[in-house]
């Protein structure tokens, strides 16, 4: 059987990353995308066990303490995760396994997997000026919340150097033809 792969997307806030992976996986349903688990709350159109896992803090503090994720962070208030055996399992069974997640997960997961078995991808806007309008469009933020993920992207962007491949998501169409190139040519 032959073995899987994994590939790690990640962005700035407000990069489009979740759109270009959703529209990814219409483009491949045999790609997989792994659910992450989360302390934060779930947004009005988002289902438990599709989106995310949502969970409460103490319930995650046992997932970390047990060592059940291959990767975990503290981002903008909340707590996100990735369950390693759940990736693990599909790597196993031969799959494209797809994780979104920030920079800091991915760069964990650099130092679990391999190069042979790795893809690490990021994602950036034109420009900051375009992600600004982006984030407001978004309607889901306070200005100051705003503010806030435009300097954590200005900083974020500078690791995009650490990544195998960087996509600008300026034409969306564009965007998801990369990204499909790249996953099913490595």
């Amino acid at each position: 059987m032959k073995t899987g792969h994994l590939y790690v997307i990640s962005a700035p806030s407000g990069t489009g990353k979740t759109s270009l992976v959703k529209a990814l996986i219409e483009k491949d349903p045999s790609i997989r995308l792994s659910v992450s688990t989360t302390t934060r709350e779930p947004r009005a159109s988002e289902v438990n066990g599709k989106d995310y896992f949502f969970v409460k803090k103490e319930d995650f503090d046992k997932q970390i303490n047990n060592n059940e994720f291959l990767e975990w962070a503290y981002v903008y208030g909340n707590f996100y995760g990735t369950s390693a055996t759940l990736v693990k399992n599909s790597i196993n069974r031969g799959e494209k396994v797809l994780l979104e997640i920030d920079w800091q997960g991915a760069f964990q997961i650099k130092q679990r997997y391999s190069k042979g078995l790795l893809t690490l991808i990021f994602v950036v806007p034109p420009s900051l000026e375009i992600l600004k309008e982006r984030l407001q469009k978004r309607g889901q933020d306070k200005v100051s919340v705003i503010a806030e993920r435009l300097a954590a992207a200005k900083e974020e962007m500078a690791k995009s150097g650490n990544f195998d491949y960087v996509i600008i998501n300026e034409k969306f169409d564009t965007a998801v033809s990369e990204l499909y190139r790249i996953i099913n040519c490595s």
